[in-house]
Parts: C-alpha cells; structure tokens; sequence
C-alpha cells in the first residue's frame, strides 16, 4: 500500500485554494439566505473544475474521482460551500459509464465549456423518500419517445440546470420479478420543459441556502434518443451516480471538518481566558483533538472507496461508510468549534454558524446516516434485513 498523495493533487488543492480566496466568507454571507452563488460557479466553470470528470476528447479535464473530490473537498475546506455545484461532478458517474457515445458527443462538450449545466439529479420523490425502488414518476410511451407524469423533490440547483438527470418508472411495478427492474434514466431537456408548460419548479426554503426545490411533471415529452442505457436497467446506473455522490460528499465533509478544526484551534489557542488560552483546558482541546482523528479516519475511507470506483470494482460499501464517517466527523468538528467559540460561534461574522448548519444536512442526506448503517448491517454483515 502507497500512503503518499500525488503531487498533482496537492497541485490540485493550491489551485482550487487560489480560486477560492476570491470568495471569503463575506461572499458566502452575502448570499444568504436564497441567493445562488452564480460567480462562484462561473469562476469554477472557466477553470474547467465543473469538468474535472470529463474525459479531454470531450473537452474536459479527464481527472480521476479522487481528484474531483479534492476539488470539493478544498472548497469546503476554503470556508465554501460546493453543494452549490456538487452534482455536476457525480451525475457523470451515470453518463460516462451508460450514456450513448452520441450523449456525450452532444452534452459532454457543452457541459463541459459552461454552454449547458447538469445540476439537478431528480431521484427522490416526497411519498417514497429513500425508498427509490418505489418511486412513482412514470415515463410512458409515447410519440416515438416517452411522456413524463410525476413529482420529484429535494431536487437542488434545478432553477439553474439547463439538464436532468431523471429516474422514472416505464414498467409498473406489479409488473417486474424484482423492484430494482423496469426503472429508466433520462437526461432531460429542462429548459425546453419549462417552455412548454409541461414542467414546474417551486423552491424550498430550508435551514442553508442550498438552493433545493420540488418539481412537477405534468406530460413532460422526452425524446427516445434521452434514454440513457437499456429501458428499465436505470436502478443499476443510477447506483454509479450514487457511489461517486457518496464519495464526494464524504470529501466535502472531509473539507469542512478541516475548516472548523483549522477554525477551532487558531481561536483557542489565541483566546485568552483566566490568563492562558482556552486551548490549554482539555475540555476545549481533547473534542477537537478527537474530531480531527475522526476526519483522518474518514479521509482513509474515501481514498479507499474512490480507488475502487476508478478501478471499476464494487464500492458501494466503502463510498456509504465513507459518506457515513465524514458526515459524523465533521458534525463532531462543527460542534467542537462551535463550542471553543463560545458566544462569538454564533455570529455570522465568524462564518462558524453558516457552516454549522451547512455540514448539519450531510448527517441525513444524500441518504440518512441510519439508512447506511442499515446497509452496512445487512450487505456487509450479513444481519437480517431491517427494512
């Protein structure tokens, strides 16, 4: 085993740190509490860091997973918040293995350039939550194509995605041997849905600004040439989507985790309490201390679980324990610096709090933090089922 980190990647950290300074904290403050960092993204965008994933003859940069985490991971750890871009890194992980040459002829170049942005990855539906299998948005036949009727929800950045990466049911679920078939993904033309009326979009206001809405399909036409893969073999494609998800989001837990830490330690080895730092009181030191070997841990693991995604081996294990690890470590992190930062942790000059309730959502989405240990439990250990 080879512990030493390429130095490409530390490359990587110093160019994405640089890009990222132009952004301080009193940019992110300015945008709460709905406003979508539109400069920041633009500026990831003309680096070519929104096209890490894709491969150079489409007209990205062809980087790794691990690279594409890094990237996240020091936006984060830059005091930002890459959930404002995340999803155009891990819905590649769906189109790249999947997608027809001909999609990523047409989308993969355009993506790439800023032309065209795939934001929104519209999977989970409000009746069926994390219970994907049974989702309910259907992708009829019809004029030579497919007719979509449904609703999707938690579908972030989707009032500024020009695509979809869509999961519907085409075949009904009393219809297929097990609940994984007759599930079909579709990149879908979002611009030209709002057009015709067929789409609708409504925002969420929820604790950070993380730009999230529900949608409504009602007889949105989708193309027969926007099925990605085989009719019904969706379920298994989206899972790629969902491991690299899993891997990046554990990276950006991993980067905040860093930040409240980097945060912690410099105050409380400054703040002066009855004479001496209050860095020097174990209750205020060991918590921290704790939390950032509980990120260290969680950085092996990503490391790990994006090894096995880029040598094409299972890892769905490894990116949920991940993912698991590095939301938990950084949640540990956020309370250990709220707490060195006594009464100044809460005002939003410090930043401790907006990135307090920002690295909160990770302990329950991309998917609960029980939903993994459920899995850990029935997959891994071979413990009955729990649900």
């Amino acid at each position: 085993m080879d512990f030493a980190i390429p130095s490409e990647l530390d490359e990587i950290r110093a160019a994405v740190r640089e890009l990222c300074d132009g952004f301080p904290g009193e940019y992110w403050r300015g945008l709460e509490p709905d406003r979508y960092p539109e400069e920041f993204v633009r500026a990831l965008t003309e680096g070519g860091w929104l096209a890490a994933l894709i491969p150079e003859e489409y007209g990205g940069a062809g980087l790794s997973l691990t690279a594409a985490s890094v990237i996240l991971e020091e936006i984060n750890a830059s005091g930002g918040n890459s959930g404002a871009c995340h999803a155009q890194m891990y819905t590649m992980g769906t189109i790249l293995r999947h997608g027809s040459e001909e999609q990523k002829q047409r989308f993969l170049p355009r993506i790439a350039s800023g032309e065209l942005r795939l934001q929104a990855f519209g999977v989970t539906e409000p009746t069926v939550g994390s219970d994907t299998t049974r989702i309910q948005t259907t992708a009829e036949h019809a004029n030579g194509g497919y007719v979509v009727r449904g609703q999707k929800i938690w579908t972030s950045r989707a009032l500024y995605s020009d695509l979809m990466l869509l999961l519907a049911r085409t075949t009904p679920l009393d219809q297929v041997e097990k609940r994984t078939e007759g599930l079909s993904t579709f990149i879908v033309d979002m611009k030209q849905a709002l057009e015709a009326g067929t789409m609708t979009i409504s925002p969420i206001r929820t604790l950070m600004n993380h730009a999230t809405t529900e949608i409504f399909f009602d007889g949105v036409e989708v193309p027969a040439d926007a099925l990605v893969g085989e009719e019904g073999k969706g379920f298994r494609y989206i899972l790629d989507g969902m491991n690299a998800e899993r891997i990046l989001i554990a990276a950006e837990c991993i980067g905040d985790g860093r930040w409240f830490t980097d945060r912690a330690t410099a105050y409380a080895s400054e703040r002066i309490v009855f004479g001496k730092p209050v860095g020097a009181n174990q209750g205020v030191q060991f918590p921290i201390a704790r939390a950032h070997a509980a990120i260290q841990a969680a950085d092996l693991m990503r490391y790990k679980a994006a090894w096995l995604f880029e040598q094409s081996l299972p890892c769905g294990a490894e990116a949920n324990m991940a993912k698991l690890l590095g939301s938990e470590a950084s949640w540990a992190a956020a309370n250990a610096c709220l707490d060195a930062h006594g009464g100044f942790g809460f005002a939003e000059e410090y930043d401790v709090e907006r990135k307090f309730r920002e690295t909160r959502l990770y302990s329950i989405a991309p998917v609960s933090n029980n939903l993994v240990l459920a899995y850990v439990g029935q997959h891994v250990l071979g413990m009955p089922r729990s649900y």
